[in-house]
């Protein structure tokens, strides 16, 4: 098992809903993640406009339930926050 995804560059993107909280929510653990030896994962970004093509829009392969993996994602984003002096 394995995969690859496309993004505009600056696009919000990322594995998923649990991920992201996993990784807000251990900020003291925020190194890098080993994954397991059965999978493998391609993210890459392009600051081009991606056009896609009929072929790609019609394979059996298109994925029309990856907005779900983003179901339930949180608001960390807090406006009145200010930075402390020490960061």
């Amino acid at each position: 098992p394995g995969g690859a995804s496309l993004h505009t560059c600056m696009s919000p993107h990322g594995p998923d809903t649990a991920a992201f909280d996993e990784a807000v929510n251990s900020p003291a653990d925020n190194g890098p993640k080993k994954l397991p030896a059965d999978t493998l994962a391609f993210m890459f970004e392009t600051n081009f406009t991606p056009r896609v093509t009929c072929f790609a829009s019609s394979s059996p392969q298109l994925d029309l339930r990856y907005y779900q993996c983003w179901q339930g994602l949180k608001k960390y984003f807090d406006p009145q926050m200010k930075p402390s002096d020490d960061q």
